[in-house]
């Protein structure tokens, strides 16, 4: 950082006593409510984005046809809402040796929901998109259908795609902007985004959205390119090697803004 970028950071690092972070509210043992306790700050929750369902009319234009799959892949439990939401207006009755490959145990545990899980054959990685791709690597005969977002990462499409496997994206639920109209963003000293989307909510509701003394804090490198993008500064960014949670960079920005 050369000397006016350490300047221009230092006349930025004023007082903190209110955050907006673009979440829904956490319950109380979460690590915020001691934050704002410890330093006497006023934190608020609102989530910036949403999803909605794609109406059944509108997957139909998609031309796809979900039983021309064998194998389902679910990285989320909204696109395994989404799926079974899809497949029920469409009055489609998934059959029984369709396969199903998960992101993680737990999004595997979610589709209990809708079927009886040990009559099923199902797949799963541990957490990573990496690791649920060597296992459908084991599995290249399979016609696989991908419910997703129109907002999505590309690492699983771009695996299909190199890998020369049979693969059907399919766009079944939205990231939409949150109705904000009600919120005064000018009065927030520090806003918390997580995601590119919160960024483009942000001047989807307020377009003549103005920085000035706010500050910007980012989780995640696409989070702070969005950011940077949209020609604001970043002041805040996470996670860093001794601060791994939004909430810990929160913490150490706020110690020293606030000369404690």
């Amino acid at each position: 950082m050369n000397e006016t970028s350490t300047q221009q950071s230092e006349n930025r690092l004023t007082k903190v006593s209110s955050v907006l972070v673009t979440q829904s509210r956490p319950d109380e043992k979460s690590p915020y409510f001691d934050l704002a306790s410890k330093y006497n700050l006023t934190i608020d929750f609102r989530p910036f984005i949403q999803i909605q369902g794609v109406s059944y009319k509108d997957f139909r234009k998609q031309k796809i046809n979900i039983l021309d799959h064998t194998a389902i892949i679910f990285t989320s439990r909204n696109a395994i809402d989404h799926f079974f939401r899809i497949c029920q207006e469409g009055r489609v009755e998934v059959p029984a040796d369709m396969k199903y490959f998960c992101i993680s145990e737990q999004t595997a545990n979610y589709l209990q929901k809708y079927i009886v899980i040990r009559k099923r054959k199902i797949f799963t990685g541990t957490k990573t998109a990496a690791e649920l791709m060597e296992i459908i690597k084991k599995h290249k005969t399979e016609k696989f259908l991908f419910p997703c977002s129109n907002i999505r990462r590309n690492d699983i499409p771009e695996f299909m795609d190199t890998s020369a496997l049979h693969f059907t994206e399919a766009v079944m639920y939205e990231t939409v902007p949150t109705d904000l109209s009600d919120l005064d963003i000018k009065s927030f000293d520090i806003i918390a985004f997580f995601s590119p989307s919160g960024v483009t909510s942000l001047f989807s509701n307020f377009p003549d959205f103005q920085q000035n003394g706010t500050r910007m804090a980012a989780f995640g490198p696409t989070t702070a390119k969005a950011i940077k993008e949209a020609g604001l500064t970043l002041d805040i960014e996470a996670p860093l090697p001794n601060a791994p949670s939004m909430n810990g960079a929160l913490e150490l920005y706020i110690k020293k803004a606030n000369n404690l």
